[in-house]
């Protein structure tokens, strides 16, 4: 009986193994943002693993890695950086440059400088938003050239053909071109509305759009404190806002409290994190719909 089980024991191991081996030899690429993980997951489709390390509750840009984590980075083919100033614990590990790839590099003169502003979100410490505004994938075509440099990267690399990445890039930039064309109408009828962002996150969709929106230093996802409200009356009454536009659905009451002051409420998460169920361009697409949607209201 003995004779019979070491064998397979062993069988059980070789195969276990291999498995592994697999496992392990499957193209990996991190990303630092939920927006450049959707995009590269489009464009090299079941060939490798797009992973986006960063816990739902925090925010990508301050985040801060485990040794763990910091492994798991060092271990992947290809780390697809935002560029922008955003993610700042990249600075502080240690990477292969050549497996660092600056989604942004040939969008720079695109950049849009911000104000500095410090300021403290829950357990994560103060940080401040200043120098250069990060999320540019708010601009869907930004967000093409982001995609354009991801595809470049995995062919370089070898990771998926150039004819598969050439179709499937071809396939993600009519996805957001038809978003850009999509808010290009809507944009017309916001051109005399002035909106108020919860946060500063929508610098580039105001830019491309030529949207006036004016930003408040709200938690995100948090109910509005007593003087959140304050400021809000205050640049209510500063710049005649309609519109409130917050990167996360708050908790029950919040959308009353600011109804209440004659603004109606959108939610546009601002896709740093993913949103449960849905993808980049559906709720890209929903923000979109949803702004028009507060107008004719």
């Amino acid at each position: 009986m003995l004779r019979l089980i070491k064998p397979l024991l062993a069988a059980g191991l070789i195969i276990y193994s291999a498995q592994m081996a697999v496992a392990q030899d499957r193209p990996r690429i991190v990303a630092v943002n939920h927006a450049l993980q959707y995009f590269a997951q489009r464009l090299i489709g079941d060939a490798g693993d797009v992973v986006f390390p960063v816990p739902r509750d925090v925010d990508p840009s301050f985040w801060r890695p485990s040794i763990a984590d910091i492994s798991m980075v060092q271990s992947a083919d290809l780390v697809l950086l935002n560029g922008a100033g955003f993610a700042s614990w990249i600075d502080r590990v240690s990477l292969s440059r050549a497996k660092l790839v600056n989604t942004s590099a040939d969008i720079e003169d695109q950049f849009i400088m911000t104000e500095s502003i410090t300021h403290s979100h829950g357990d994560g410490g103060e940080h401040s938003h200043e120098g250069v505004a990060s999320y540019v994938w708010l601009d869907p075509t930004l967000a093409a050239a982001q995609a354009e440099a991801i595809a470049a990267a995995i062919t370089a690399r070898g990771l998926v053909s150039e004819a598969d990445a050439q179709a499937r890039l071809a396939a993600l930039r009519a996805d957001l071109d038809a978003l850009d064309d999509a808010a290009k109408a809507m944009r017309a009828d916001l051109q005399d509305v002035t909106l108020i962002a919860t946060h500063p996150r929508y610098e580039y969709f105001a830019d491309r759009y030529d949207l006036s929106i004016t930003s408040l230093e709200w938690d995100a996802g948090a109910m509005p404190t007593e003087a959140d409200i304050s400021d809000l009356k205050s640049r209510i009454t500063e710049t005649g806002a309609q519109v409130l536009i917050w990167e996360a659905t708050p908790p029950a009451g919040a959308f009353e409290m600011t109804s209440a002051l004659g603004l109606q409420n959108i939610v546009f998460p601002p896709l740093a994190q993913p949103v449960v169920g849905r993808t980049y361009t559906e709720v890209f697409e929903e923000a979109i719909f949803g702004l028009s949607e507060a107008l004719d209201q």
